[in-house]
């Protein structure tokens, strides 16, 4: 699923190539990725011949304002909002295109349909989209001392992954960079979060900002399936600096010791079981 990196790079590639561009027209062949609504025409109705004037990133979400609406976009498992020209074949899974007056077209591409695009009034949002305003701090926006993080962080008497992973205390980060962060900062995945001292506390509230913005950067991950793909169709660059996702049984960039994949909640956890503690 792309993360913080991801979307925080389609938002500024959309403020380089959409803002200010007015929407002429809106396609619509599968009705899963715009399921919020009744009907197309209720989501199309929306959207034509409003002007975007701000993008901007809640977590993984991107907030397109267009006119009294926000258009939300949230890219699920294998989203993708590609830039592309009328003449360019669609490539496969294409479910949603804004044609814009000026020419060219957003493209939505969706292969597994678990993102979604839906309009919603600036004054309901609150009303109609609760789980937005339930999101934590935003590592890459929000301004908060080392302190309160540290005070949040031991509140919360969870396993570190889990905190990271947790939208409503930092919005954005997922499996991916949660274990790249948790590298960086040197700590375990299941370290609880209470017994971190204030150095750890610290190193960790570091790494969190340095990961985040190396990745976006290098404008995201893209995994072996590459599923992730810019507004241009490029896959991200960050990959190539991972130093325990998907690594597992290669040495260690810090100690040399050979990382370890574990199953957590679910998920593959890569880490250092020598200079992670």
């Amino acid at each position: 699923m792309p993360e913080l990196p991801e979307v925080e790079t389609i938002r500024r590639d959309l403020e380089k190539e959409a803002l200010g561009k007015r929407i002429k027209s809106v396609e619509v062949t599968g009705l899963r990725s715009i399921r919020r609504h009744a009907n197309k025409k209720q989501f199309i109705s929306r959207l034509e011949g409003q002007k975007i004037d701000a993008v901007s990133r809640r977590g993984k979400n991107l907030l397109v304002d267009v006119g009294d609406d926000l258009l939300v976009v949230h890219l699920g498992m294998s989203g993708q909002l590609l830039k592309a020209a009328p003449k360019d074949p669609a490539i496969k899974h294409t479910h949603v295109v804004m044609s814009f007056t000026q020419g060219g077209q957003l493209r939505y591409v969706d292969p597994r349909t678990f993102g979604e695009l839906f309009v919603v009034a600036k004054d309901r949002l609150a009303e109609e989209c609760p789980e937005l305003g339930e999101l934590g701090f935003d590592p890459i926006e929000d301004v908060m001392s080392w302190n309160d993080f540290g005070a949040r962080l031991v509140a919360k008497k969870a396993q570190l992954k889990a905190v990271l992973m947790d939208q409503k205390f930092v919005a954005g980060i997922g499996n991916i960079y949660s274990d790249e962060i948790l590298w960086e900062a040197g700590l375990r995945y299941d370290r609880p979060s209470n017994t971190l001292s204030i150095q750890e506390v610290r190193r960790l509230y570091r790494a969190i900002g340095e990961v985040l913005n190396e990745a976006i950067k290098q404008r995201g991950s893209s995994l072996a399936d590459e599923q992730y793909r810019d507004l241009y169709g490029a896959v991200g660059g960050f990959q190539a600096f991972h130093n325990v996702y998907a690594r597992d049984g290669q040495p260690c960039k810090r100690c040399r010791h050979a990382i370890s994949k574990a199953k957590y909640s679910g998920r593959s956890t890569f880490y250092c079981p020598s200079c992670q503690v």
